[in-house]
């Protein structure tokens, strides 16, 4: 299962040097508006320390680690629906993301240019949220236009999704996001086809100084940001100091936990991203475990072992059979997968069995 998350906010809040981060790929990140014009597109292996730790126990001769692909677009400006800046036209690029990581800036720095000359983050949220909002209202109304005529002569389908439209554009001239909303199974089916950005999980990334990052509720910009952010349906924040994150992205394994350790922080900021979207995409993790190759699978919550094993390969999920499934953490305590076996912490699971995070799986099936 492939994750994907799109980067957007307003040009100079930190978004290309937040990718460089990521993804290690040096992109332009200048200090100037539009040095962004291209979208930046990067794959970038999702840290998880419970496969490392299966790793290390058997050093297996390949390990694979879940990926996200991360896409960063040029920088947003008030009236880009106009044509201001550089437009809305890149928003195409981000359409088909799985979530929207909106890079807000809440540090001080005279040395950065701000667009605004000021650092207002709840402005710039706004600002952004509503460029994204006549995106989506600007396609809603072209597909409406097509189809009223088709559902004013009686096509019941097409009478269904008129409705659906109408209420879309209504939410959105309200100023709502659309995943503000509740819909049927089947309301989403045909909403789902419009890839509309703000029925996507969005989440915030409030942009600090270095010495902030320690204790955010100190900056007022974050304080201040944050409360308004808890005040959105569906939307979530994560603190991070973008440069502090692209420093430690230069650094090998070793000396990035030196420096976090100096920090008496546990994790890095990338990883506290990564987890949170795992969050809001309501999605966790099984392993397979082998000598040949170790392995992270990302799953949807609530996936059956069936379905989880047609991950992997298609006639797993035919043939399958049962789910032979052992806890990551047991096999740690016990140091080996037969010995935690030997202590009775294997279960054979059938098909109605409901995958959880941090399985460690081997699928039985009919080939």
């Amino acid at each position: 299962m492939k994750l994907s998350a799109g980067i957007v906010g307003l040009p100079n809040v930190g978004k290309s040097t937040l990718f460089n981060a990521i993804t290690n790929l040096n992109v332009e990140a200048a200090n100037y508006p539009f040095a962004t014009i291209e979208p930046n597109v990067g794959i970038v292996k999702l840290n998880d320390e419970r496969l490392t730790k299966l790793t290390n126990l058997i050093k297996p001769k390949k390990t694979t680690y879940a990926t996200c692909t991360f896409v960063d677009i040029a920088g947003l400006v008030k009236g880009a629906s106009n044509g201001e800046g550089l437009g809305n036209k890149f928003l195409s690029n981000i359409r088909e993301v799985d979530a929207i990581c909106h890079v807000v800036r809440c540090f001080n720095d005279s040395g950065i240019t701000h667009v605004f000359n000021t650092v207002d983050p709840i402005r710039d949220a706004e600002i952004i949220n509503l460029e994204l909002i006549y995106s989506d209202l600007d396609i809603l109304e072209k597909r409406l236009s097509k189809i009223a005529q088709t559902a004013k002569s009686g096509n019941t389908l097409a009478a269904f999704e008129e409705s659906i439209l109408k209420r879309l554009i209504n939410s959105l001239k309200e100023s709502n996001f659309i995943n503000t909303n509740n819909f049927s199974v089947e309301e989403n089916k045909i909403i789902t086809n419009y890839n509309l950005i703000t029925a996507k999980p969005f989440l915030y990334i409030a942009n600090l100084n270095d010495d902030d990052i320690s204790s955010p509720e100190a900056n007022n910009n974050f304080k201040l940001f944050s409360e308004w952010v808890k005040k959105q349906s569906n939307a979530y924040i994560v603190p991070i100091s973008v440069n502090m994150e692209f420093e430690i992205s230069k650094l090998n394994d070793e000396e990035k936990q030196v420096f976090l350790d100096d920090l008496g922080v546990k994790e890095s900021g990338i990883d506290k991203l990564t987890k949170k979207t795992y969050e809001i995409l309501n999605l966790s993790t099984y392993f397979t475990f082998g000598a040949d190759e170790t392995k992270a699978w990302t799953f949807v919550n609530g996936m059956s072992a069936p379905k989880c094993a047609g991950l992997i390969h298609t006639d797993f999920e035919k043939g399958f059979i049962r789910a032979e499934v052992i806890n990551w953490n047991d096999i740690l305590v016990y140091g080996s997968e037969l010995k935690a076996k030997e202590n009775g912490k294997m279960r054979s699971e059938g098909k109605e069995y409901l995958m959880k995070d941090g399985d460690v799986v081997l699928f039985r099936f009919n080939k």
